[in-house]
């Protein structure tokens, strides 16, 4: 009768506690406005790690680089003695390209020197840009916010997502 009586006053709590329902919580849809105010937001959030990262690597680094409209930088480092390269002219690299920690991602020793032609995208648009800004035989430092390599996604191989890329190159010939 003992284990009865518990029994049934653990039945009739836990109906009490089962009965009442909560109120579900109302889903408001997402404007536009909002979509976009929260996009923006996370944006400027990357855009500053990353202008932070840049400006480290660069005291780090000791170097005085030219900041572009863009956002890409670039230091020539020893200045070459052909003419200024143009949009629509070849041009040959020996290089090696790091992330802004530092890790070898891909180098001319390795994988060949990079020919291309300048203006056509046929590579990132931040490594396009540089070579209007460079002469034949330049060696010069560039980096590359993620907006102007290879963005949200990597390469898929060696170039990981929002990677910022530093390009250490020597322009070995343009036609």
């Amino acid at each position: 009768m003992r284990y009865l009586s518990k029994y049934m006053i653990w039945c009739v709590l836990f109906a009490l506690v089962s009965c009442g329902e909560e109120p579900k919580p109302t889903i408001k849809p997402v404007t536009k406005d909002e979509m976009k105010n929260s996009m923006e937001k996370a944006n400027r959030y990357l855009m500053n790690e990353e202008e932070e990262d840049i400006a480290n690597y660069v005291q780090r680094h000791g170097l005085e680089m030219t900041r572009t409209g863009t956002g890409l930088r670039y230091q020539v480092m020893k200045q070459g003695s052909g003419a200024m390269i143009e949009p629509g002219q070849k041009v040959t690299l020996e290089y090696e390209l790091h992330s802004i920690v530092g890790d070898l991602l891909y180098s001319s020793d390795k994988d060949g020197v990079k020919s291309f032609v300048v203006g056509e995208g046929m590579v990132e648009s931040g490594l396009d840009e540089a070579m209007t800004y460079l002469h034949r035989g330049d060696v010069a430092t560039i980096i590359i916010p993620f907006h102007l390599a290879y963005g949200l996604h990597g390469d898929d191989d060696r170039i990981p997502e929002y990677a910022t890329l530093v390009y250490m190159i020597k322009i070995t010939d343009n036609q």
